[in-house]
């Protein structure tokens, strides 16, 4: 249930594109709040803001902020009634949530893109790229422009994660890397706004002219360590999304030596339940040659079993470190940088990778 607060704004720290950070004093002491100006107008020094400060209190990693419910004595004004704004729609996403926003849908009567998407029935081919986190978008992206910079490379976020896409710090920084993003189901505050993963796929493809999609959850991935119990279980979903829509799957393998939890090393459990027995079509399942050969060996038997499901590829390595280390975006997983969990970020480098040799 919801931990509430009420405090004081003190200091306004900064930020970044569709959020701010914030120190607030309250009668449990300062904490670190974090809000969204499209939701809940931009705070000031003085305001008193209501919190929810559930993440704060569990100590989660990508959510441990005390995040900004209301200015109960400084309300936002209304968005404007007319014209075809973001704000003006009729897609409601955080549905019957206090704080559910209502937003332009990209195939809405009144979006200037509703003849694209009411003739869009296809993919016509394009390469998606799928991946269980969030943190795996810029080595995807990466491994993409290594060999083909001049790709145009869109990101399809789906709501395992983050609902706002105002969250992602890398979204922020990836700002004339990528044409844009898509939110999708429940999740908003991207260039576009979809109803479907089906939707903001051809929205990628057909609004924003992506040559590449990376369809991966926002930050934050829910799990009960459990075998269905993921929300990057919607992975295998996606697969079977891009494939009924014409397009050309790409499965990005979460694969790791450095994580702590037996589940996530090797080949994490996610990605063998999400692309092993969540995804119907067939998809190009991504390994990077040079990893280190005990690990080699051990993704190599816990992929043997997809083999017969999915197209198992083979990809070069050769200069995929050094175009992680020019990403324009940290690269973090779990705490863990490039360097501490290579292996994680040169997977989903490979998966680029071959979906830049997929293009014509």
């Amino acid at each position: 249930m919801v931990r509430w607060r009420s405090g004081t704004v003190r200091s306004v720290r900064g930020g970044w594109r569709g959020a701010c950070e914030l120190d607030v004093e309250t009668p449990d002491g300062p904490l670190r709040a974090l809000a969204y100006p499209h939701l809940v107008g931009t705070p000031e020094p003085g305001d008193r803001v209501l919190l929810n400060v559930g993440a704060l209190v569990m100590g989660l990693g990508t959510g441990g902020y005390a995040l900004v419910v209301a200015l109960p004595d400084r309300l936002p004004a209304d968005p404007p009634a007319d014209g075809a704004t973001r704000d003006s729609g009729h897609l409601v996403k955080a549905r019957y949530t206090p704080l559910q926003a209502i937003l332009l849908g990209v195939d809405e009567e009144a979006s200037p893109h509703r003849d694209v998407m009411a003739a869009a029935t296809s993919l016509d081919g394009m390469p998606v790229v799928t991946a269980d986190l969030h943190s795996a978008l810029p080595a995807i992206l990466a491994g993409i422009h290594a060999d083909r910079p001049e790709a145009t490379v869109a990101y399809v976020m789906t709501d395992g994660g983050a609902l706002p896409a105002w969250f992602s710090r890398t979204l922020d920084d990836l700002r004339g890397h990528l044409a844009g993003t898509v939110t999708t189901g429940q999740s908003f505050g991207g260039d576009l706004e979809a109803s479907t993963v089906h939707t903001g796929l051809l929205a990628a493809r057909h609004v924003l002219g992506a040559d590449v999609a990376i369809v991966a959850q926002g930050p934050g991935n829910l799990g009960t360590g459990t075998t269905w119990g993921f929300s990057g279980v919607a992975l295998g979903e996606a697969i079977n999304a891009i494939a009924v829509l014409g397009g050309r799957p790409i499965g990005s393998l979460r694969i790791s030596d450095a994580d702590g939890r037996d589940r996530h090393r090797g080949i994490s459990h996610h990605s063998l339940t999400a692309y092993g027995k969540v995804a119907l079509a067939r998809a190009d399942l991504v390994v990077p040659r040079g990893l280190d050969p005990r690990l080699a060996a051990e993704v190599e038997g816990a992929l043997a079993p997809l083999g017969a499901r999915h197209s198992l590829v083979s990809v070069a390595s050769e200069g995929l470190d050094a175009a992680l280390r020019a990403s324009p975006v940290g690269l973090s997983t779990m705490g863990r940088k490039l360097d501490q969990d290579h292996s994680y970020f040169l997977a989903a480098a490979a998966a680029g990778r071959h979906a830049a040799t997929l293009l014509p």
